[in-house]
């Protein structure tokens, strides 16, 4: 008898205990009071009921259904309310709820879109583009017509053509982003950085080249105007572009040199900026010719052609030199031309004269030329 009292009484502890546990588990129902429909009165009885068999003591004093009634009662409203917030939580991150924000967000919808890019703005940006281009090409022209006219202020009037260039086109793009389109400036900043990894993707050389052009116009090694060398082709520069910079040869050729290549090589400049610039002529001689007297017939070579720029000294030098076994001396004529485009002119005329004159002195055979 004691011993099933004992069992009943730790079963009914055990069930108040879970009961205990569960109700505490919500907040709200922390204050609330706890309803029992089995009384103290019905703990008790079991003393009474000693006929009980053992398998009467597995069944529930308290019921599941007396005790998941209130629970569930109490628990139900607060299960909804917190799958509630749940749902509304997870919303937010939805497909749906995430494309209604992009949409809300992102300017260029296809309604702004049109609104932005219409018939209308795009002639106008036609006619603008080709009264731009027409404009530039006019004012260049213009330039170049002066710079012809003026040979003492050709080299500075021809340096301005490529700066104002640019800073035309600059001008003009930012009047039909601005005046025409007017789009927000977000879209602007999100499209030119599209734009950037594109063209920094797909055309590396070329972003070499137009950066190694703007090196070229801030830093000025050479102008247009001037005679550069650059290793592979010598020649007068004609056009300094965001490209290439286009230079013409002795031959009267037009060469196109890449601005990366001028940028990262060295570059040789004859005149730097100035319209003239210095002119060597080479003649071999025979080693035992009088020096003294073939200097000044050099010298006055020199002096008397029309191409000469007596502003600046005339040297003459002369350095020993083997070839086919044979010493000769070799005679350099340094003058100045007055202008550089009759560089080569300049240097046949001083070739000419002194072989002249040293024939005609008889300090050189005509056996000693072949």
């Amino acid at each position: 008898m004691m011993k099933h009292f004992t069992t009943r009484l730790i079963f009914v502890l055990i069930s108040l205990l879970n009961l205990q546990i569960a109700l505490a588990q919500d907040t709200n129902l922390v204050n609330t009071p706890v309803y029992h429909n089995d009384s103290i009165t019905n703990i008790f009885k079991i003393e009474s009921k000693k006929t009980d068999s053992l398998t009467n003591i597995k069944k529930s004093i308290i019921s599941k259904d007396t005790i998941a009634t209130p629970i569930k009662s109490k628990l139900t409203p607060i299960i909804k309310k917190e799958a509630n917030i749940v749902k509304k939580d997870t919303s937010l991150f939805s497909a749906n709820k995430l494309f209604t924000n992009i949409e809300e967000n992102v300017p260029d919808k296809p309604k702004e879109v049109l609104e932005i890019i219409s018939l209308s703005k795009i002639f106008w940006t036609i006619i603008l583009l080709l009264f731009g281009y027409y404009f530039i090409q006019l004012v260049i022209k213009i330039l170049d017509i002066f710079s012809e006219r003026s040979a003492k202020f050709r080299i500075t009037i021809k340096g301005i053509i490529p700066v104002f260039r640019i800073v035309s086109w600059a001008v003009i793009i930012f009047a039909i982003i601005k005046g025409i389109y007017n789009p927000p400036f977000e879209t602007v900043i999100a499209f030119t950085a599209s734009v950037g990894i594109a063209v920094g993707l797909a055309a590396q050389d070329l972003l070499k080249n137009v950066f190694g052009g703007m090196a070229l116009l801030l830093d000025r090694p050479f102008m247009v105007g001037d005679k550069i060398d650059s290793g592979k082709y010598y020649g007068e520069v004609i056009e300094i572009g965001l490209r290439a910079t286009r230079l013409v040869t002795a031959d009267d050729s037009v060469v196109s040199v890449p601005n990366a290549e001028l940028v990262n090589s060295s570059v040789s400049n004859s005149n730097s900026g100035e319209l003239n610039c210095q002119v060597v002529a080479e003649i071999y001689l025979s080693i035992d010719i009088d020096t003294y007297k073939v200097r000044q017939i050099a010298t006055e070579s020199a002096q008397v052609s029309r191409f000469v720029y007596l502003n600046k000294p005339i040297t003459v030098l002369f350095f020993n030199e083997v070839k086919e076994r044979r010493s000769y001396l070799k005679m350099r004529i340094k003058a100045y031309v007055m202008d550089i485009r009759y560089e080569f002119q300049f240097k046949s005329d001083m070739t000419e004269i002194v072989i002249r004159e040293l024939l005609k002195e008889k300090l050189i055979s005509k056996d000693e030329l072949f």
